[in-house]
């Protein structure tokens, strides 16, 4: 997802975002749209109060075991959320394609990888199946309500 949609939904006030991080010691970051009760809404009873991070692109830090229940809570009370999360693409192929010769390509990577060889980033599971893994980028999608 490019950065630009990244910014936009980071920065609207509209409707909920959670930023799902996955690092050691990395906490997920909301932000919700302005309420009264919302130094106490995300922590839902519990004993750990969430960290207000203020600055222009204020949000709350809240524990990674806090992300189901604050995404269906969020869901409840607005009807939607923005989840950014890290992913990465996976790529399949295999060696016939990899070490094919000519122009004809059966296999899932739609002849992208057709002749170029393994240069080490593939794991071949089978002479059928290879597999890697890109870079890690965000993605962003909206969970609404029914």
């Amino acid at each position: 997802m490019d950065r630009l949609t990244l910014s936009y939904v980071w920065k609207q006030k509209q409707i909920p975002v959670v930023l799902r991080r996955t690092g050691r010691g990395e906490r997920i970051r909301v932000r919700l749209p302005f309420a009264d009760d919302n130094r106490h809404w995300p922590q839902n009873g519990r004993r750990t109060a969430p960290e207000w991070i203020g600055g222009t692109e204020a949000y709350w830090e809240l524990p990674k075991a806090w992300f189901n229940d604050l995404v269906d809570r969020a869901l409840l009370r607005y009807g939607k959320i923005y989840i950014i999360q890290p992913c990465r693409e996976q790529e399949i192929c295999a060696r016939a394609c990899q070490k094919a010769r000519g122009h004809e390509c059966q296999c899932s990577c739609m002849g992208a990888n057709h002749g170029a060889g393994n240069d080490g980033s593939w794991f071949e599971v089978s002479d059928t199946f290879s597999t890697r893994w890109g870079v890690r980028e965000l993605a962003c999608r909206l969970l609404t309500t029914r």
